[in-house]
């Protein structure tokens, strides 16, 4: 029979057959197992669930105490004492004496001779080894194994009982639950990470299982759902589950969607776990002051983070930026925040190393939150959090334009997550409100060359709302909402916001942004088939000589886009013209001016020269763009591409380039004129 220190054993687990055979794997090779994870992840279900069915292979019994949940005099030792049911003066007595020889130095009875308050060492180390024998001679007696559960309030003196214990009888078999691990030699860490809501497509996993069985039958949609906004913690989809009896699925899903389920309570073996916020205000309260605020400040961030954002958020008077680091590795050991990454290899492009990143999950984010907004300090690490954005953007706009776009490529991509939210949480002043316009400024390549024209349209155009009049940086995102509408062949509302930034360039002095206006309005008649007006207004923006070569596409790219307009009429000019641009670039690893320019040789060629050489060009051109992504003009590039195919291996006549869709239109059936560009990643590009 099992000896529980509590209500008694636990129903079967779900969803941890594969952990709970690793687990009892463990149990079986070495002395001690500590089980870790995060706040509710089912630490101590699983370790009962494996005990329970070792003792009922193998025979025995289970010791258990529970660390967190209050303990007598004596402590650790009385509670383990107690449930192997030794005499009650023995009990008093071991109690006594190992409590003392394993609590901290400065724990425990004054010294002699003194008033109180000193330190000295206490007891002597025979004594407290004929406890430590009397409990391995139990356990041994009676084939018990030992269960420390929630170590985390008592793990140092946790870590010198299982010592001594493991001293006395090295057969004796230990499993204990913590946050962190023990840090003995002969532990083993099984690290225990929640549910996985999906296994595949349309494949339900054990997050969804586990909700299931606590709802009965319902729509699988509804449960995936519920259990992708608790992010598959088994703690918050049970007490989710306890708010049935109040709400149907669809509004516990809307409910859980848009609030999560800290408040959230339900029946509980512990007081930790009748709510997400009690689980995780009790391991808050084992923090240092300084984690406790790094974890609080963490809150404003939406998704993973590398160190370097972390300490731009959580450094100020009280959390000095040296401190950062050694905080988010604490609270990591403490299973707060999760390594998504580990520190890796070189940066592609680059000779720096990739820094580690973490995240921190929903139901701790929602309560550092409540921490932060109790301080009164959300406001201020929000502003940090949008400033600290702002200098990533500015970082990944300077990369663009040196050797390696994809370093600027893939910051954006890593990045993503807190880009969007600083773009999008409302400014909370006219300052906050130009740092977010400034984010979206230095993304000026993201939303014109990488495919994401129409996100960039939607932020611009609610920022510029916000932004106080007569400001550079607001004729800057003037011209780049313009830019980005005559993109899109929104041409009426390009001409309105290009006319709106002409006037500002104009306030301002602003010589490259008036080349930059030249430009756009280049575009807008291409789009417009317009091609003497085209090459004019190209022709004076590739004329201009750049001030400022780290923003907008620059003389080169006007160079490149004048072949394009020049290719079906002045096969000499256009060559010159894509000359002129590869002659201007800023870098051999401009993929995207690259691209272009191919893709103006094979149109040239396509017109003047040979179908095979076009073919050549238009296939670089191809790879080229996809690089760093560029939906309208892969869409042109794969427009051409087939029908030189068919020239060059069925012998059919090459089309004219004023035959089928235009340039800047995508191929296949359907295609028209006003047909938007969406995200490379939702195109399939």
């Amino acid at each position: 029979m099992t000896a529980w220190a509590d209500r008694g054993p636990l129903s079967g687990v779900v969803g941890r057959t594969v952990e709970h055979e690793q687990v009892s794997g463990l149990l079986r090779s070495a002395p001690l197992v500590t089980l870790t994870g995060a706040a509710g992840v089912g630490k101590s279900v699983l370790a009962r669930a494996v005990l329970e069915e070792h003792t009922a292979r193998h025979g025995g019994t289970v010791l258990r105490i529970a660390c967190w949940d209050g303990l007598t005099e004596g402590g650790l030792t009385d509670g383990l004492l107690r449930a192997a049911g030794l005499p009650d003066a023995a009990r008093r007595f071991t109690a006594r004496a190992l409590a003392r020889r394993s609590a901290h130095p400065c724990v425990g009875r004054p010294a002699r001779g003194s008033s109180g308050g000193g330190c000295s060492p206490t007891d002597d180390p025979a004594e407290a080894d004929e406890v430590v024998a009397a409990l391995a001679a139990h356990c041994r007696r009676h084939r018990a194994t030992v269960l420390l559960d929630d170590c985390d309030p008592m793990l140092g003196e946790c870590a010198q009982l299982v010592r001594r214990l493991l001293r006395a009888d090295p057969e004796l078999r230990i499993v204990a639950t913590a946050r962190r691990a023990l840090g003995l030699a002969e532990e083993r860490v099984f690290g225990l990470t929640t549910l996985p809501v999906t296994l595949g497509e349309g494949i339900a996993g054990p997050a969804v299982e586990l909700l299931a069985a606590r709802t009965g039958p319902a729509a699988p949609e509804l449960l995936v759902a519920v259990c992708q906004a608790l992010e598959g913690s088994p703690l918050a989809i049970a007490l989710a589950a306890h708010q049935l009896d109040r709400l149907s699925l669809p509004q516990l899903a809307a409910e859980v969607g848009a609030d999560g389920a800290l408040f959230y309570s339900g029946p509980a073996v512990s007081v930790r776990h009748t709510s997400l916020y009690a689980a995780h205000a009790a391991g808050y309260a084992l923090c240092s002051p300084v984690d406790r605020r790094v974890w609080a400040r963490l809150s404003v961030l939406p998704g993973d983070f590398d160190p370097w954002l972390a300490g731009c958020v959580c450094t100020s008077s009280d959390v000095p930026a040296g401190a950062v680091d050694g905080a988010l590795e604490r609270l990591r050991t403490a299973s707060v925040i999760d390594c998504v990454r580990d520190a890796g290899g070189p940066r592609h492009g680059t000779e720096a190393m990739l820094p580690p990143r973490y995240r921190l999950a929903r139901a701790a984010r929602d309560f550092g939150r409540t921490q932060l907004r109790e301080a009164g300090e959300e406001a201020a690490a929000l502003r940090r959090f949008r400033q600290a954005c702002a200098a990533l953007a500015a970082e990944a706009q300077i990369a663009w334009q040196g050797p390696n776009q994809q370093v600027a490529v893939r910051l954006v991509e890593d990045e993503q997550h807190n880009l969007d939210a600083a773009l999008t949480h409302p400014p909370q002043d006219a300052d906050d409100a130009l740092g977010a316009l400034e984010i979206a400024v230095s993304l000026w390549f993201h939303w014109a060359a990488c495919g994401f024209r129409h996100e960039g349209r939607a932020h611009l155009d609610r920022l510029l709302l916000l932004s106080r009049e007569g400001t550079a940086l607001r004729a800057r995102a003037l011209w780049l909402a313009g830019h980005l509408a005559a993109q899109e062949n929104a041409l009426g509302t390009a001409e309105r916001l290009l006319d709106q930034a002409w006037t500002a360039a104009v306030m301002h002095a602003d010589a490259d942004g008036l080349a930059r206006i030249a430009h756009a309005h280049g575009v807008v008649a291409l789009y417009r088939e317009d091609t003497g007006a085209a090459v004019a207004a190209l022709e004076e923006a590739a004329g201009h000589r750049s001030q400022d070569p780290w923003f907008g596409p620059g003389p080169a790219h006007s160079w490149a886009l004048l072949a394009i307009a020049l290719a079906p009429i002045d096969a000499e000019g256009a060559r010159a013209a894509a000359r002129s641009a590869w002659a201007g670039r800023h870098s051999d690893g401009d993929f995207w001016l690259y691209s272009t320019v191919l893709y103006a040789e094979a149109m040239i060629e396509r017109a003047h020269g040979e179908p095979a050489a076009a073919l050549r060009a238009c296939r670089k051109a191809l790879a080229a763009k996809k690089v760093v992504g560029d939906p309208l003009f892969i869409a042109g590039a794969r427009n051409l591409l087939a029908g030189l195919r068919r020239a060059v291996r069925g012998g059919a006549p090459v089309p004219d380039l004023g035959e089928g869709a235009p340039w800047w239109q995508r191929g296949g059936n359907g295609a028209t004129r006003g047909q938007r560009f969406f995200s490379r990643l939702r195109a399939g590009f």
